[in-house]
């Protein structure tokens, strides 16, 4: 499966035109999709007058770095003129009218559009279970989940019906697909990408992101979608960055040579998978001869970051949602006799039982008597979570770790136990609450031949050196390049 820089390099070469690299992965959507439900809006004629564009501009001598390059999209961007459902039965008729600065940023740079990607119904899940459209399907191993929300990403990219997929972390919705998945997955820092045009969830958790094969093709993606954009308030005002400067080629046999790689305690204690253990301390050996330091650190707050994940994100999902009341666009009842049962009866065919769930957590502890004593406090705690981290990087330069505690669990495995769920996200979710940068990188497999993944975790703004510091182990590993049968 080509790179994306391959690819690119076929494409300035005149070895193959964008229209000719649409068609072959048109074809591999239409021979694997029924098996993988990866994507659930694809349009030919759409992605082939955008692939002719790009050959028009590569024509003309006006192509960029990626100028003709197909991407695919989750489907919580707006994009105009495509079906844009959030994974929800809420909005499965609905086009979007404009697009997301991301999809924006992508058109400007040429690249076409293959589609619109399977998640979990309004990012709310971890192993992709709950969209209206039905579970995706892991590539390595179909009986198992690929994990969520951004599982149709993942599982895209890692079949090769796609070489990058946009995609959105709420805490962990990149990192750990990506993990079960063995692709490779970048979370920016908090306001890096910007949110206008991404269906809202948690709007102080939500970033987007991107999949692909490698560390190196996630930076060129990254350059591409990262921004500064007056419309999102929380889109922070910084310089354009080429996140692939600092990716180097290696002068010597220890290219890392003084990076300090800190190991917090708390992600290795008791609760992961021994298989998972094993392809870590595989892969954090390789960094040592690498000539990176490990050093123990501790992140105390950590073991507190799933339950204050769960009062926060609710609360800010009951919040985002109350917009969908079949009012001015989405799923409207059939059958009503006044106003509030239009409401009532809208809400409780369009949205599905996890959507519901979380919007009633998240009423509960907004409502009066319950604001101090549950979402106050959350964001105490939150505030002393991030504060773990700023101690950390004093003493280390990325912090390393398991993305996921195991390695993919069986579809309908934990379908019925929301709470084992919710733990499948205990080592992504304090980045998040801390506004952090984090990726995944594949580092091994596990007992079962399923895939398993290195967490980095980068300062704020660090994506160019944590982009590196896997971009070396993946010059020293062939882990990213490993592909599942069949595909």
């Amino acid at each position: 499966m080509s790179t994306l820089t391959e690819l690119a390099a076929r494409l300035n070469a005149g070895a193959a035109s964008s229209v000719e690299l649409c068609q072959d992965y048109l074809a591999r959507i239409a021979a694997h999709n029924a098996n993988l439900n990866a994507f659930v809006a694809v349009d030919a004629e759409k992605t082939l007058a955008e692939a002719r564009a790009a050959d028009a501009l590569r024509a003309a001598g006006q192509a960029g770095p990626l100028t003709g390059v197909p991407i695919a999209h989750k489907d919580i961007f707006c994009t105009e003129g495509w079906h844009t459902t959030c994974g929800s039965k809420m909005l499965a008729n609905f086009v979007a009218p404009y697009d997301a600065h991301v999809i924006s940023q992508f058109k400007a740079a040429g690249m076409p559009s293959l589609g619109k990607l399977n998640m979990d119904e309004f990012a709310m899940g971890s192993s992709n279970e709950t969209s209206f459209f039905g579970p995706v399907k892991n590539p390595w191993d179909t009986a198992a989940v690929p994990g969520g929300s951004s599982g149709g990403s993942a599982a895209a990219v890692a079949a090769g019906l796609c070489p990058v997929a946009t995609a959105t972390d709420t805490g962990g919705s990149i990192r750990q697909p990506a993990a079960l998945c063995g692709v490779t997955g970048i979370k920016p820092s908090y306001g890096v990408v910007s949110r206008y045009g991404m269906i809202a969830f948690a709007s102080s958790l939500d970033q987007g992101g991107v999949m692909a094969r490698s560390a190196a093709d996630c930076a060129l993606a990254l350059s591409v979608m990262a921004g500064f954009d007056p419309r999102d308030s929380t889109s922070l005002e910084r310089p354009a960055e080429d996140y692939s400067r600092a990716l180097t080629q290696p002068s010597d046999a220890q290219p890392l040579k003084g990076l300090r790689i800190g190991l917090p305690r708390e992600f290795f204690a008791a609760g992961m998978a021994p298989d998972v253990a094993a392809a870590i301390e595989s892969a954090l050996a390789e960094y040592r001869k690498l000539g990176a330091t490990t050093v123990e650190i501790s992140l105390p707050n950590s073991g507190l970051s799933v339950p204050v994940y769960y009062v926060l994100a609710p609360a800010e999902a009951s919040s985002n949602l109350s917009r969908f009341d079949g009012v001015r666009y989405g799923h409207r009842a059939a059958e009503y006799s006044d106003l509030t049962e239009m409401y009532e009866k809208t809400r409780a065919e369009g949205f599905g039982s996890e959507v519901k769930r979380r919007i009633l957590i998240g009423a509960y502890v907004l409502s009066h008597g319950y604001y101090d004593a549950y979402y106050l406090q959350a964001q105490k705690i939150r505030r002393l979570i991030a504060n773990d981290f700023t101690a950390a990087f004093k003493v280390c330069d990325v912090i390393m770790g398991p993305t996921t505690p195991t390695t993919a669990f069986n579809l309908g495995e934990k379908s019925d136990d929301p709470v084992q769920m919710y733990l499948s996200d205990i080592y992504t979710i304090a980045v998040n609450l801390a506004g952090l940068p984090g990726l995944s990188v594949p580092c091994g497999f596990g007992a079962q031949g399923r895939p398993v993944g290195l967490q980095i975790i980068g300062d704020y703004f660090a994506e160019a050196q944590m982009l590196n510091v896997a971009h070396q182990y993946q010059l020293a590993t062939d882990w990213h390049t490993r592909v599942p049968g069949g595909f």
